[in-house]
């Protein structure tokens, strides 16, 4: 029997969270916590705003580790964070809430959103509609769906939750088939390209600039890991990739906003003495 790859240890320990937490909260529950919550902010209209000026829309993460690096940000403070990144001048945040293999926690998402004005996205791995209420009733803006973790008919499903409960969808894809299932499945503008590979978690940036041309005009693409440095987001505005989701980079930093305006906004310089983006 083949090993299993690291998606698939997630999706499996998923489907026992998914059930775990429909034991302790109902879905009916949800669904008025859902209602109840603070209207959506817009998360894909402000990508879309921002990339149509060719300015850099940034969905800049709030990550405290990963199941490839460990843990990545020893002082993680989602609501600090979340303010320092709109300063730095983010578009949009993501926050990761999966807990046994990233650290993350709903808490996080509802710190961060409740420290900014920036649209959110719950970043977790979706496998049930449960979760997809779950995320708007913590206030999320925005869902992914991983195209490598879902079939066909479940795609289409969370995705018509998601629309139910107003919530956007951004739809990530990382190889050529995956983009085809996606483009054909969900009407969702927003498309991720992860160059990291899902399986294996090694990193290429080559993934979104092969994808590119396959991707019609009306889609918002989203190259998603392994931005690290100014020369990485030339490579992509060059070939007039404008929106970005960046973790690592950011959370390595001593001030994540400040490394945002450092990556993509360097012309606005540095803050004068006695400023701070933290």
């Amino acid at each position: 029997m083949s090993v299993p790859t690291v998606l698939e240890k997630i999706l499996a320990r998923k489907v026992e969270e998914v059930a775990e937490r429909r034991a302790r909260v109902s879905l009916a529950e949800l669904e008025g916590l859902a209602r109840a919550a603070d209207a959506p902010r817009g998360f894909a209209k402000a990508l879309l705003d921002q990339a149509r000026l060719k300015q850099p829309a940034v969905i800049a993460e709030i990550k405290k580790a990963s199941p490839s690096k460990g843990v990545i940000r020893e002082h993680f403070v989602p609501a600090e964070i979340a303010k320092s990144y709109e300063k730095g001048g983010a578009t949009c945040l993501s926050v990761l809430t999966d807990v046994d293999y990233f650290q993350g926690a709903d808490a996080y998402l509802q710190q961060a959103r409740g420290a900014c004005s920036l649209p959110v996205i719950r970043k977790d791995f979706m496998i049930d509609p449960y979760q997809i209420v779950e995320a708007r009733a913590l206030g999320a803006d925005c869902v992914l769906l991983i195209v490598a973790a879902l079939d066909d008919a479940r795609m289409a499903e969370l995705a018509a939750v998601a629309k139910g409960v107003g919530l956007d969808v951004l739809v990530e894809v990382h190889d050529g088939d995956e983009l085809q299932r996606a483009l054909k499945t969900l009407d969702t503008p927003l498309v991720g390209i992860n160059n990291r590979n899902l399986h294996t978690f090694d990193v290429n940036l080559e993934t979104t600039l092969d994808l590119l041309p396959r991707i019609p005009r009306d889609r918002l693409v989203i190259t998603e890991s392994g931005i690290l440095n100014r020369a990485d987001v030339e490579l992509m505005e060059i070939s007039d990739v404008y929106s970005f989701l960046v973790g690592e980079a950011f959370m390595r930093a001593e001030s994540p906003g400040l490394e945002l305006q450092r990556l993509f906004f360097p012309e606005r310089g540095l803050p004068v003495s006695g400023s701070t983006l933290d």
